[in-house]
């Protein structure tokens, strides 16, 4: 844990900030390496992922006011305020704001929405993996107590301070819980990209296995602003990764009948 990179008088360079944009950076790396080798014009790609990376940080702020809304109702001006403007937001607003914009940018542009979402679903687990070592550098989304030999105990009296971490306690490292599980899916999407697959499938596989592995790391975390479901039996996050992996399995389930239907437009349009 080592919230502060730097301190210069009175500019703060935070570990959490440098590793989220590296996240960013890596991943739109990523992202023209990809688009190139699967097809898709790499240019077109890098501009949708400033698009995309734009509208993630304002989805995932939104998406933390509308959760903690009887919070901000009363306290409008925190809307605003700097802890708000600095905080990481929930991934999963930003996510579908993300996914939102590769529609809109798929339709204005003349594109196919699920060749962009193929060519993105292994950078983005990149991206993210990078952005909760992040998280764990603040000492946010901690997890809950433990004895575990490999749990963690933060000791940064800032972190405390700042974010409300636990101090002098073991905890699940479920920050590491949860950039490993998206290294691993990182890696299975690049193999799963080496062979001939249905378009469509990378993407479906990467909610799948994001959502499997989200539901499961939920249930070490200890952080209490998290919103819960059904009485506190699970977090609202939760319920959200159920939704992707149902719609992960629809999309691999159609892919190979959207990916005939697209092949058979131009035959028809050659016979007429």
């Amino acid at each position: 844990m080592h919230p502060v990179l730097l301190r210069l008088g009175p500019v703060t360079l935070h570990t959490y900030g440098v590793l989220v944009a590296t996240g960013v950076l890596v991943g739109l790396w990523l992202v023209r390496r990809r688009a190139a080798q699967m097809g898709v014009d790499p240019d077109a790609a890098w501009n949708l992922g400033v698009y995309m990376t734009l509208a993630a940080l304002v989805g995932s702020k939104l998406w933390l006011i509308i959760q903690f809304w009887s919070y901000y109702s009363t306290h409008p001006r925190e809307i605003f305020a700097l802890n708000t403007l600095q905080s990481a937001g929930v991934f999963y607003g930003g996510l579908i704001t993300a996914v939102v914009v590769i529609v809109l940018y798929a339709r204005h542009s003349g594109l196919h929405f699920l060749p962009l979402a193929d060519v993105y679903s292994a950078p983005v687990a990149m991206g993210h993996a990078i952005g909760r070592l992040g998280c764990f550098s603040a000492g946010c989304c901690w997890g809950r107590e433990t004895d575990v030999p490999w749990g963690v105990t933060f000791t940064d009296p800032y972190a405390g301070q700042l974010i409300g971490t636990p101090l002098g306690i073991r905890l699940h490292p479920s920050q590491l819980y949860e950039a490993g599980a998206l290294a691993l899916i990182f890696g299975i999407l690049i193999w799963m990209g080496r062979g001939p697959r249905a378009t469509g499938r990378l993407f479906a596989a990467y909610l799948v296995l994001y959502g499997i592995a989200r539901a499961i790391v939920e249930s070490f975390r200890g952080d209490p602003n998290r919103a819960m479901a059904f009485g506190g039996a699970a977090s609202l996050m939760q319920v959200v990764s159920v939704g992707l992996i149902l719609l992960g399995l629809f999309l691999w389930w159609q892919a190979p009948k959207w990916q005939a239907a697209q092949a058979a437009q131009p035959a028809k349009r050659r016979r007429k």
